[in-house]
């Protein structure tokens, strides 16, 4: 089993000669922490000021990392990643906004995509961010304590009102839906109202999923609390469980403001509070169900060995392994063929808005070398194993 997720013929399968140059260029550039800011600069500067850059960006980034600009434009990668066994999670990557029209047309896209999942095997799940929902600000100011206006209170109902109207047509299509986590100062919010959420529609399977960054050294305790409070009131809890995307955000705000950051002190104890947090959930899967979703080695084999030791099927519909597109392919594509439950995550959205999602995704990988490096090493070894 450790030699699994060395196989890279099954992991580039579906990847043509070019398409395998392509990741492999792309991920030079992104080892590369300098080019990054550069680029990004540039690219900002470029989007900023209308110049016509999208087709190059569509041609490169976008199109390795993003399944299409609309749910109709996703399918080929969805159905491509269907035959190998792996499913899709459409995901609307546009930033959040700070106006009504935006995030009443997130809802309308995300109760779209609900539709449109529900036809399709290959798409079990729909998700959202909280911030696509309703602004920041408001978010924080409720997370902090602080009353809110009347004004605020009327816009706070609107948000509840679009998480219900979005969970309730989950119910009732019986699509689970993820909810993404953000910052620590505005997640509190969040946080409490996906919980009414779970409380409400998650009466007998898992349909509400809350996600936790296992970065932050307090969200064990607060998934002990959470099933707690789950198992006396009678509804079932459904966690994506990540190590977290704000890591550098999180601690520089920590600093300037001087509270103790709520980031765990390294890389090894963040890896011990996702293998501890994932090993809690398969002893409770009676009460929580689990989308894991690394793009770490070490935690997908403890995964497979926690299954296997507490038999576990591998189809397990309380279990499923998660991880970008366009990245840990030797992860996603080998556990697929083992006949685990796989999910990739599939952004999409116009390319100018879209943009914020992708210059994340080089800044993570430039910041986390080893996974850069890894991804790398594996598509050398694949262009030998073809001698491109």
């Amino acid at each position: 089993m450790p030699e699994l997720f060395e196989n890279t013929k099954t992991a580039f399968a579906l990847k043509s000669d070019a398409e395998l140059e392509r990741a492999y260029f792309l991920f030079k550039l992104i080892a590369n922490q300098p080019l990054v800011r550069i680029g990004t600069a540039v690219t900002n500067f470029a989007i900023k000021t209308h110049l016509p850059v999208e087709g190059l960006i569509r041609a490169t980034v976008f199109d390795h990392f993003c399944g299409g600009v609309n749910e109709k434009d996703c399918m080929p990668t969805v159905d491509k990643l269907w035959e190998k066994g792996v499913c899709s999670v459409l995901d609307y990557s546009v930033e959040g906004k700070d106006t009504e029209d935006p995030l009443d047309n997130a809802l309308e896209v995300t109760l779209k995509i609900l539709d449109f999942v529900k036809e399709r095997d290959a798409i079990p799940f729909a998700v959202f961010k909280p911030t696509g929902f309703g602004r920041f600000h408001l978010y924080e100011k409720l997370s902090s304590g602080k009353k809110l206006t009347k004004a605020e209170q009327q816009e706070w109902g609107r948000v509840v009102n679009r998480f219900d109207i979005t969970c309730k047509k989950a119910f009732d299509l019986d699509v689970c839906l993820l909810i993404d986590s953000e910052e620590s100062w505005m997640q509190d919010a969040a946080d409490e109202l996906v919980e009414e959420m779970m409380r409400k529609y998650n009466r007998k399977k898992a349909v509400v999923i809350n996600t936790i960054q296992l970065y932050r050294w307090d969200r064990l305790d607060y998934l002990k609390g959470l099933m707690e409070r789950a198992e006396r009131d009678g509804f079932k809890v459904g966690i994506k469980a990540v190590r977290g995307a704000y890591l550098e955000k999180e601690n520089e705000r920590a600093e300037e403001m001087g509270y103790k950051s709520p980031i765990c002190a390294s890389k090894k104890e963040t890896d011990e509070n996702f293998n501890k947090t994932i090993s809690f959930i398969v002893q409770h899967l009676d009460s929580i169900s689990l989308f894991a979703g690394t793009h770490n080695e070490a935690s997908s084999y403890l995964l497979m060995q926690l299954m296997e030791e507490n038999k576990i099927a591998k189809d397990d519909p309380r279990v499923w392994f998660g991880q970008l597109f366009g990245m840990s392919d030797h992860i996603s594509f080998n556990l697929a063929a083992e006949g685990y439950n796989v999910a990739k995550y599939l952004p999409f959205g116009p390319v100018r808005d879209v943009m914020p999602y992708l210059i994340r995704r080089a800044e993570e990988n430039t910041s986390v070398a080893g996974q850069t490096n890894r991804e790398l090493e594996l598509l050398k070894k694949e262009r030998k194993r073809r001698k491109i």
